[in-house]
């Protein structure tokens, strides 16, 4: 009875079987590993505590990556431009950034968040930059692009302030070169609120992580379906063999 599965009709089938099942479920694990990786680095990223942490040199932290970004890092030089970054939300209220240029000791500018304030962006409110040589201590973070939640890549702001903080966005602001980078100051000063520093990215539990959730549930319910359409082949062919041997069936269909 079961000598159909060796025609070369149920040989091509059960190749295809034989490849398919294998390949649905590594990839159905590969999918799977990505996301256990994101789940671990949203973990690691978490259990940061910047403030806790002691500051290295900021030239010894880049370029920024996934193990230098949320680390505290520290420059030394004397504060220039002060620009502020509107419409950034912090506890679900809206507010804005003073972020004032530091001219460190290698002739390079590096941003620095002081704080944030709630409300509208407004230079009046923004407390002045300590003058004279300054050390500065704060959590590196990765430049922003058009892409980063929360930024103001439209364009169209009022003079004297900025909407995604990098040196792309400054270099036609400040006459000074740039680190790619930026400090944000994780103690209080001059009333304003220090501003969490951001997970890496491609480190939190965001679309793509559950998008790779999702596609491991895909790939173990093709492994699944496969299994399930050869099973349904060879007792639809078992039940046509023996329906023609007891004479079910017409002759044609014979």
């Amino acid at each position: 009875m079961h000598r159909f599965l060796l025609t070369p009709r149920w040989w091509g089938i059960n190749v295809f079987v034989a490849l398919a099942v294998p390949f649905c479920l590594y990839m159905g694990s590969w999918q799977l590993g990505r996301f256990e990786d994101r789940v671990e680095s949203h973990r690691e990223a978490n259990a940061q505590q910047p403030a806790e942490q002691v500051a290295a040199p900021l030239e010894s932290l880049l370029p920024v990556d996934r193990t230098t970004s949320g680390r505290m890092a520290s420059a030394a030089g004397e504060y220039a431009d002060q620009l502020l970054v509107p419409e950034r939300r912090l506890d679900g209220e809206s507010g804005f950034y003073v972020l004032t240029l530091l001219k460190t000791d290698s002739g390079k500018a590096v941003p620095v968040v002081r704080g944030w304030l709630p409300g509208v962006a407004d230079p009046a409110r923004a407390p002045a930059p300590p003058t004279g040589r300054v050390e500065v201590s704060g959590a590196l973070q990765s430049a922003e692009n058009s892409g980063t939640k929360g930024v103001h890549s439209q364009g169209g702001l009022p003079a004297g302030q900025l909407g995604v903080i990098g040196a792309a966005s400054l270099v036609n602001i400040v006459p000074y070169d740039l680190y790619d980078a930026w400090l944000t100051v994780q103690t209080p000063s001059d009333g304003m609120i220090p501003v969490p520093a951001q997970a890496p990215t491609n480190t939190g539990l965001d679309l793509k992580a559950f998008q790779n959730l999702g596609y491991t549930g895909e790939w173990f319910v093709f492994a699944a379906f496969v299994l399930f359409m050869w099973f349904r082949l060879y007792r639809r062919e078992v039940e046509t063999i023996r329906d023609a041997e007891a004479g079910l069936l017409e002759p044609a269909a014979r």
